[in-house]
C-alpha cells in the first residue's frame, strides 16, 4: 500500500467569512498541491474540506498520515466524536443538540474507511514547513474576488425556508 503523508488547513477571514482551504499531498519523492474556498462558510468547514478535497485526490486505497493544526478535526476522528455523531443520527449528545457540519463530516467518515488512516495534530504556524504551505494556500484562496458559494453553509445558516402560507391560514 502507498504511504502518503497529507498535509491540511483551514482558514476564515471572519468566522464565518471568506474561507479558504489548502493541501499538499506527499508520495515517494511527488507532491500535489490543491486549494480553494468559498465566499461565505466558517474555519471548521474549511479545516474539514481541506481534509476531504485531500483524500478524495488520491486514485486507489493508500496507507495516509494527515498531519492537521485542527484539535477539532484530530479530536473528532481520533477520539471516535464523528463516529458517534454519525451513529446518533448527527446528534452531539443526549440533550439532542445537532453535530455541527453533518455533510462534511459524512463525506469525510466515508473517504476514511477506503484508507489506512493516522492523524497527527501539529501545532499552526510553529515553522512545520508543510503546515505553513497549507496555511499560505488557504489564506490566497480565501482572498480570490471569485469564490463560490457553500450552499449547505449558507443555507443552514438561513434556516428552514419559509412557508408559502401563514400560520394563520
Amino acid at each position: 500500500m502507498k504511504e502518503v503523508a497529507l498535509y491540511t488547513d483551514g482558514a476564515c477571514s471572519g468566522n464565518p467569512g471568506p474561507g479558504g482551504f489548502g493541501v499538499v499531498l506527499l508520495f515517494g519523492g511527488r507532491r500535489k498541491e490543491l486549494c480553494g474556498g468559498y465566499r461565505r462558510t466558517t474555519n471548521n468547514r474549511m479545516e474539514l474540506l481541506a481534509v476531504i478535497r485531500g483524500l478524495e485526490a488520491l486514485k486507489e486505497r493508500c496507507s495516509v498520515t494527515l498531519y492537521s493544526d485542527s484539535r477539532y478535526v484530530v479530536d473528532a476522528l481520533t477520539k471516535g466524536w464523528a463516529r458517534r455523531w454519525q451513529a446518533n443520527g448527527w446528534r452531539r449528545n443526549r440533550k439532542g443538540e445537532p453535530a455541527v457540519n453533518p455533510d462534511l463530516w459524512a463525506r469525510l467518515l466515508e473517504l476514511c474507511d477506503r484508507h489506512e488512516m493516522r492523524y497527527r495534530w501539529v501545532k499552526g504556524h510553529a515553522g512545520d514547513v508543510e503546515n505553513e504551505r497549507c496555511d499560505a494556500l488557504s489564506t490566497a484562496a480565501l482572498a480570490r474576488p471569485d469564490l463560490p458559494v457553500d450552499e449547505q453553509y449558507e443555507r443552514t445558516e438561513r434556516g428552514p425556508a419559509p412557508s408559502l402560507f401563514d400560520a394563520g391560514s
